[in-house]
């Protein structure tokens, strides 16, 4: 997820090297990935059934609609399609589970079941608007609004304590909040692109840009300033979900300015974006000793 979306990120200002680097990089992981989670199925059934109860298991909606909305950007709509029709083929399976073994005061995975949702209706808003395929764009915005009740739910779940505490999850409060400014951003130009919306739709769909955008923005001071007056230096594989909501935010101002047409978005934009690929390549760093760190004591272990 993560890396997808900084792929995005890079695309939309013109960085085609590292966007190239970065989606060859995802979509190797995202293999990788696909092929663990089959074989648990197979081979570790309880295992698998246990991990897919909590939030996380979302992660596997998310990532791959972050995928298929690369590939779409890359021209690969075919890729993009099926990666869309697996999505939602998996999504309300999890997100029952998950949603049934919700427990009070939780980290900020929870949100994840947000986060998943408009995965949806982004890949789904910007095949719409690349193909034009108007029930596309209709089936994406009933989903858009799912998603922003799953996220007010959420937060009534939500422990505020892990803002000051979280090992990094916590950071999905707010990338929730600028995958759905994203996701509103798609569906406006999807519409633009279709001609799917009439004014008041597209009024209250821009008006949704600005508004979930700036309460976004406003989580990430919130959580950026928790980190400074908190420092947690300590790598976390969670901190994976701080990058990802890193990389959202800018994703989402470059779209939103792009969509409302307004250019000024674009700088901040980019340097957000910037930011969370500085924050990406620590994260990267920190797994990278992690992994050297596990192998080292496999080696010096017991015989």
């Amino acid at each position: 997820m993560a890396t997808g979306i900084v792929s995005v990120g890079f695309h939309l200002i013109g960085q085609d090297v590292l966007s190239a680097i970065l989606f060859v990089l995802a979509a190797a992981l995202w293999v990788l990935l696909a092929a663990d989670f089959v074989l648990r199925l197979v081979r570790e059934r309880s295992r698998w059934e246990h991990e897919a109860d909590t939030p996380p298991a979302l992660t596997a909606v998310a990532a791959t609609c972050v995928l298929g909305t690369r590939c779409s950007l890359a021209g690969w709509q075919w890729l993009a399609e099926a990666l869309l029709v697996l999505a939602v083929v998996v999504w309300p399976g999890l997100l029952f589970v998950v949603v049934r073994h919700w427990k009070p005061k939780m980290p900020g995975a929870v949100f994840l079941v947000c986060v998943a949702t408009q995965g949806l209706v982004v890949l789904g808003a910007t095949l719409s608007a690349a193909l034009r395929v108007h029930w596309l764009g209709y089936a994406a915005v009933v989903v858009f609004w799912f998603g922003l009740v799953l996220y007010v739910v959420a937060f009534t779940r939500f422990d505020p304590r892990q803002v000051c505490a979280g090992a990094g999850d916590h950071w999905v409060a707010g990338g929730a909040l600028a995958i759905s400014a994203l996701a509103a951003a798609k569906l406006v130009l999807a519409g633009r692109a279709g001609d799917l919306w009439n004014s008041d739709v597209t009024g209250v769909l821009r008006d949704m840009c600005g508004v979930l955008l700036a309460l976004d923005v406003a989580w990430y001071v919130v959580l950026a300033v928790a980190e400074v007056l908190e420092p947690r230096f300590t790598y976390d594989v969670r901190r994976w979900s701080t990058v990802f909501p890193m990389g959202m935010t800018a994703v989402a101002a470059l779209s939103v300015a792009t969509a409302v047409e307004t250019s000024w978005l674009k700088g901040p934009g980019q340097v957000l974006l910037w930011i969370a690929f500085a924050a990406w390549v620590l994260v990267a760093v920190g797994a990278a000793g992690s992994v050297r760190s596990a192998g080292s004591l496999r080696s010096t272990g017991p015989r």
